[in-house]
């Protein structure tokens, strides 16, 4: 992704940019293309598994109806796992049943996606913080406490 998109990018030098001596490099292209094109070739990868052809190992599609794969594309030999469901298994992969979310983002963070269409549900809490704090001379600071409701929002 990064070595076929490379650009040449050259500055010029000389009195009042006369361009007397021209400096040339190639520059790496930038951080969101590079992502962009490697999100496109994992959306489109493809499952394979390796099969014995005379003397050598070869991958190919695990589903017959995909066309080969070329040294260009992105191959996996194991599907990911679920993240939504927790797997005793797979270390980590706890899910998210009971994780928080927040209600009103379209992000990873919002309750939609993190709770993986199963919905989530709303409980009011009281939440005690520091407030009205005030710096005395010499050298302390003191607050007071104050108590607010909140709601919290956890994938069921």
């Amino acid at each position: 992704a990064i070595l076929s998109n490379m650009r040449v990018e050259c500055k010029c030098h000389g009195v009042s940019g006369s361009c007397e001596v021209k400096t040339c490099w190639k520059a790496m292209p930038p951080f969101r293309k590079v992502g962009n094109i490697i999100k496109e070739k994992f959306d489109g990868a493809t499952e394979v598994e390796q099969r014995k052809v005379g003397s050598t190992k070869v991958l190919v599609p695990r589903n017959s109806q995909f066309k080969p794969h070329t040294d260009e594309d992105l191959v996996y030999l194991e599907p990911s796992p679920d993240f939504c469901d927790y797997d005793p298994r797979t270390p980590g992969m706890l899910g998210t049943v009971g994780r928080q979310c927040n209600r009103t983002s379209k992000a990873i963070d919002g309750c939609e996606l993190m709770c993986c269409g199963r919905g989530f549900q709303t409980q009011e809490v009281e939440v005690v913080d520091r407030c009205s704090c005030k710096f005395h001379w010499c050298c302390y600071v003191k607050c007071k406490q104050c108590r607010k409701m909140m709601e919290i929002h956890t994938c069921r």
